[in-house]
């Protein structure tokens, strides 16, 4: 009887092992705490987290499925290392799908919502001032989060996560471009602004600027 019982929860223990690799790894891509052609190697990811090398293959291949890391015909597994006509095609997904999850999410913006928003924006503007690029990113995305989720579209939201997701690493570029400015995105400002008035075709609008004027600065 323990045998079986040791025996049923081996698999358990391996998806445990597996899905907290998975979700810390993937945050760290999509904050940009990895930059991009990092390698990483299965030895090495078993080792930080303790764990056998299953759990960590398991973790790299939803990872790479995902577009989070490329695994090249060498076996080399790295954060993607994206090409203009890649920026440009994930920039115009984003303009398609945000500015539709802001759309959707606008009759439940509550003011206290938008209260919320507006303290997220001030984090936005103290990781600029202090040049912390993983934290302008992950207050810049938890700006973005925080409107779509009210959106109720959890399959189109998950979308627009997986481009963040890709978008992770080469945004660490992106900040370097914008290293001189002190200024939190001035696009934040017309989406808080559209939010309180209720303003739909400006919402559209200002989202659509925000997600796509700084990723294209980077095909630039």
């Amino acid at each position: 009887m323990l045998l079986t019982q040791k025996t049923a929860a081996e698999p358990t223990a391996t998806l445990a092992a597996h899905d907290r690799i998975y979700r810390r790894i993937r945050t760290r891509i999509m904050h940009g705490q990895m930059l991009p052609g990092e390698a990483l190697t299965l030895r090495g990811i078993a080792k930080e987290f303790d764990v056998s090398m299953t759990p960590a293959r398991e973790a790299v291949r939803r990872l790479v499925s995902e577009g989070a890391l490329s695994l090249s015909s060498s076996g080399r597994v790295a954060t993607p290392e994206l090409s203009n006509d890649r920026i440009e095609e994930l920039a115009a997904i984003r303009a398609l799908l945000e500015p539709e999850l802001a759309t959707r999410a606008l009759p439940r913006a509550h003011p206290a919502l938008i209260d919320r928003m507006e303290l997220m924006n001030q984090s936005v503007a103290e990781a600029v001032v202090k040049r912390d690029a993983v934290a302008y990113i992950r207050a810049n995305l938890e700006f973005h989060r925080t409107l779509y989720l009210r959106a109720q579209a959890p399959a189109m939201l998950a979308l627009a996560e997986t481009v963040w997701l890709q978008m992770g690493p080469t945004m660490r570029a992106l900040y370097g471009k914008l290293r001189r400015t002190t200024e939190p995105p001035r696009h934040h400002k017309l989406i808080l602004a559209a939010l309180r008035a209720g303003d739909e075709p400006g919402l559209r609008l200002a989202v659509r600027a925000d997600v796509t004027q700084g990723l294209r600065l980077l095909a630039a």
